[in-house]
């Protein structure tokens, strides 16, 4: 509940703002002039309404003693130039008495709505060890998805998190979870990648006793095991049809339904989704049901990738090496400042994932008490079009080849045994996992078969 300061000497205004303010679920505090007020800590307060003409000290005297709490100044003399000065000293806003009631309750809600936005704080996450960890990053994407986390935490709706690949999405899932009503019964975080599609309905909602071959005694699904908390599902964009029908009675009904058996079970699950792929897309052609979009997209996180994290990069790189040089035994190893340039400059496909395993490597072949370029092993960057570089540009040239023959091998090996084999035997012949063929599949434009393989 945000907590307000009033400072003003005419009791009469100062107790019917208090009352207004009240009535609107704030917590409300007075003061009758700036030399009380700076008797409390004011860096607590939400937001402080201040009268600009006070008794002793101007109410702007306020905007600098209580920072970073913002001042919105009130005013019975509604010139110009006294809400000017008030504006350039650092106040939020300013408003002329006498205020409108719902005139006066608007500001105070975007003001408190724009604060909120901007200084969003990063949740608490505890691990699986038990040990607390914090999301970090300060720039402003980062601080509109802590805000988004704390609000959308205790309402137990659907969530969809969306963001590339190491973003941190479940880390977001977990954060939510913990932050919710449901944070004392179990999280349980599928990667719908990993599982066959053949097994991922049984792994899901269970199987009676001899429901398909194999199906040696019954088994209990994902969703029921999540009864009463969460059920993070990671890349549900690789959710097979069937098993999206399934899902989107869980939704709809709150009931699931064993395969191999007549009776349903009543579930009451908070579902939480990730995926890197566009979902409305993946609709339009028949891959994800529209209508459980609709029912997955209640509140959405946007993740921003790393490239797009300003300084963010350097702050969760001296983190991940400080646990790194924890891990090898290596204590007192820091970036070079060309290291560091590199790191900042580098625009991370692989976002935080791939920061960590380049930092692991440095940790591992750096020989003195410094981190080099050489030891991250990051590729270089496209190089630039500069007269007398030919031969940079002809060893461009060999490794695009190299890599378009690759992609020939694999679109041509997937064409020609997409038809006998399923999705998990494709990627196991070609050495990858089922999300990397998932992948490849979206970058090359393979469509996928569409099977009706169930279990059994």
């Amino acid at each position: 509940m945000p907590r307000i300061l009033i400072v003003e000497d005419e009791a009469i205004i100062r107790s019917a703002l208090k009352r207004l303010l009240e009535r609107h679920d704030y917590t409300v505090s007075e003061a009758g002039s700036a030399e009380d007020a700076a008797q409390l800590a004011l860096g607590e307060f939400d937001l402080i309404i201040s009268d600009l003409r006070l008794p002793g000290e101007p109410g702007t005297t306020l905007i600098s003693a209580a920072a970073p709490a913002p001042v919105l100044i009130m005013t019975s003399y509604a010139s110009m130039r006294s809400a000017v000065d008030a504006l350039k000293q650092g106040a939020v806003d300013y408003i002329a008495k006498p205020f409108d009631h719902t005139e006066m309750l608007e500001t105070v809600e975007r003001i408190l709505h724009q604060q909120s936005m901007q200084h969003g704080e990063p949740p608490a996450i505890t691990d699986d060890g038990g040990s607390q960890q914090m999301m970090i990053g300060d720039c402003a994407a980062m601080q509109q998805v802590y805000t988004r986390i704390r609000k959308t935490a205790p309402a137990d709706v659907t969530v969809l998190i969306q963001g590339e690949s190491g973003t941190g999405k479940e880390l977001v899932a977990r954060a939510i979870h913990q932050q919710s009503k449901r944070a004392k019964a179990p999280l349980i975080s599928v990667n719908c990648a990993a599982i066959p599609e053949t097994l991922i309905e049984s792994e899901l909602f269970g199987h009676e006793k001899g429901a398909f071959t194999g199906a040696s005694a019954a088994r209990t699904g994902l969703v029921e095991a999540a009864d009463g908390g969460t059920l993070f599902l990671d890349e549900i964009g690789e959710l097979p049809l069937d098993a999206q029908a399934r899902l989107l009675r869980v939704l709809q009904e709150g009931e699931i339904r064993k395969i191999g058996s007549v009776e349903t079970r009543h579930v009451n699950v908070r579902l939480i989704a990730a995926t890197h792929r566009d979902l409305r897309a993946l609709s339009r052609s028949g891959e994800f049901r529209l209508d459980l979009y609709y029912r997955l997209n209640v509140m959405q996180i946007e993740l921003p990738p790393l490239r797009e994290r300003e300084d963010d990069v350097l702050k969760i790189a001296d983190i991940l090496l400080d646990k790194a040089c924890t891990r090898h035994e290596r204590p007192g190893l820091r970036l070079s400042r060309a290291a560091r340039q590199d790191l900042r400059d580098y625009p991370w496909p692989g976002n935080v994932r791939e920061l960590e395993n380049a930092l692991e490597r440095g940790v591992i072949l750096a020989e003195g008490h410094l981190i080099h370029p050489d030891d991250l092993g990051l590729a270089p960057a496209p190089p630039r079009a500069h007269a007398g570089n030919a031969s940079s540009h002809e060893e461009s040239v060999a490794e695009d080849e190299d890599d378009l023959s690759l992609e020939d091998y694999f679109q041509h090996f997937v064409l020609e045994h997409q038809d006998v084999m399923s999705e998990t035997e494709l990627a196991q012949k070609l050495g990858i996992s089922r999300k990397n063929l998932w992948e490849r599949r979206q970058r090359l434009g393979i469509p996928r078969k569409k099977t009706a393989r169930r279990p059994g």
